[in-house]
């Protein structure tokens, strides 16, 4: 298996780069391929912009998801961009690995998706979810946060952390035809003890072992709607 790892954490000694570097360990010593790609370390350009592009179908007004589509196409969408896009479609699983910062990603790693998921690959038209450009690859997402597991869930405080994730999950990986994994979730990290977090690295370890039995979340299919995306009765 291809594993891409796109790290985002902008301290090298986190649990979060704990949580890269273990799977890392875990999954090469299973045989399979690994490449990351540590945003902060890349200096990861986040913003979508007409500097994407060496060359414009319309150099009066930016459409950016056509000019992506013509940009691939050409060869004049930003080197950066294209990179990322090779490893992505290199894939068969790719493992987001981040904290929460208000309730969702880093910045960084919404850049990622902005600049990255592009138009006329990953999607476009009706080829999104079961019909999605990215159909047969796989994504986990790998959280770490503050707040302790009672805060979330219905009736807590924060709410279902399945609310706080779905923009994610189903908005963009499920939208662009990943099946998408149960997230992997490290509570409290910034005050437990270091046996805790340890407990935490065998747990992901074993779940990384074992990765081949999940099941994936269920999303909409398009043949449960017609044409114009209403549901079928």
């Amino acid at each position: 298996m291809k594993v891409l790892i796109v790290h985002a954490h902008p301290e090298p000694q986190s649990f979060t780069a704990a949580l890269r570097d273990q799977a890392v360990q875990t999954f090469e010593a299973q045989g399979h391929q690994v490449q990351v790609s540590d945003l902060y370390a890349m200096n990861w350009n986040p913003v979508a912009s007409a500097e994407d592009f060496s060359a414009r179908e319309n150099p009066e007004y930016l459409v950016y998801a056509l000019e992506q589509r013509l940009g691939v196409k050409s060869g004049s969408i930003a080197a950066d961009i294209q990179q990322e896009l090779d490893k992505l479609l290199w894939a068969d699983l790719v493992v987001f690995n981040f904290p929460i910062f208000w309730f969702s990603t880093p910045a960084i790693l919404k850049g990622w998706f902005d600049r990255v998921l592009v138009s006329g690959v990953c999607y476009g038209g009706k080829r999104f979810y079961d019909q999605g450009g990215l159909v047969g690859k796989k994504a986990l997402v790998t959280v770490t946060l503050g707040g302790r597991e009672h805060m979330f869930g219905e009736g807590a405080i924060h709410g279902p952390l399945e609310d706080l994730l779905r923009p994610l999950l189903r908005g963009t990986l499920a939208y662009v035809g990943f099946e998408v994994l149960e997230p992997f979730v490290a509570w409290h990290v910034p005050y437990i003890s270091e046996d805790a977090r340890k407990a935490f690295l065998h747990s992901y370890q074993q779940r990384l072992e074992h990765l081949s039995d999940d099941l994936p979340l269920t999303f909409p299919r398009l043949s449960q709607f017609d044409e114009a995306l209403y549901p079928l009765a």
